[in-house]
């Protein structure tokens, strides 16, 4: 079971957001049907958890990338600066 483990971690690093995400909505999907085996159901939540983990570094590299604009008192834009996320 631990190769099992490990193997998707290294699938999930691979994955873009957008992969990642689809996949997390499908694990949801079945353990809200609730007709997963218990054992199953576990593998599948630890994925899920190991999916949502690499779904917030990823939002988090892209927020540290995002920039905002900064506007004169007339509202022209004169330069840009790191985005204030607190």
């Amino acid at each position: 079971m631990n190769d099992q483990t490990q193997e998707p971690s290294s699938d999930i690093a691979a994955m873009s957001f957008e992969e990642a995400v689809a996949e997390l909505e499908r694990i949801v999907e079945q353990l809200e049907r609730g007709d997963v085996a218990l054992d199953k159901s576990i593998e599948i939540y630890e994925r899920g958890e190991a999916l949502k983990a690499h779904c917030e570094k990823l939002l988090s590299a892209a927020e540290k990338r995002i920039e905002k604009i900064r506007l004169d008192r007339q509202g022209q834009p004169t330069g840009t600066e790191p985005l204030d996320t607190e």
